[in-house]
Formats: structure tokens, sequence, C-alpha cells
């Protein structure tokens, strides 16, 4: 990373969170021109249909530390 790069990551790490959090994802958006257009929209429906399948007890929800233990990740 040249001078200026370390400059302006220093000053974006400055910014507030929600500052940085829409700053990282024009930048991620810059390297991939060629997004696909219907993510959002899908990533939305999948949201969605998580969040039923949590309210109708279809799946139950596991805390992360007992995630690691399966991962062995602990």
């Amino acid at each position: 990373m040249n001078a200026k790069a370390k400059e302006l990551l220093a000053d974006a790490l400055g910014l507030p969170e929600p500052d940085r959090a829409a700053l990282a994802a024009e930048l991620i958006a810059s390297l991939d021109p060629q997004a696909d257009e219907d993510a959002e929209q899908r990533w939305e429906h999948e949201v969605s249909r998580r969040v039923a399948e949590l309210d109708s007890g279809a799946v139950t929800p596991v805390e992360w530390p007992e995630v690691c233990k399966r991962l062995t990740l602990d």
C-alpha cells in the first residue's frame, strides 16, 4: 500500500461506523463492475426466508460458541 492509500485508510478509519460501512461498500462495488443486478433482491428473499424459518420454529438458532465448537474453531 502506498503512502497516499495509507493516508486515506487512516482518514477513513476515523469516520463514524455508518460512514465507514458506506465507504467500504462503495469500494467493494468498484472492484466488480459486472455485479449481479438481481443479487440484492435475491439476498432480501433469502433473509426473509430464513427469518420465516426462525419465526415458524422450523429451525433453531445456535449460539456462536456452539458453532465454533461444532466447527472445531474453539
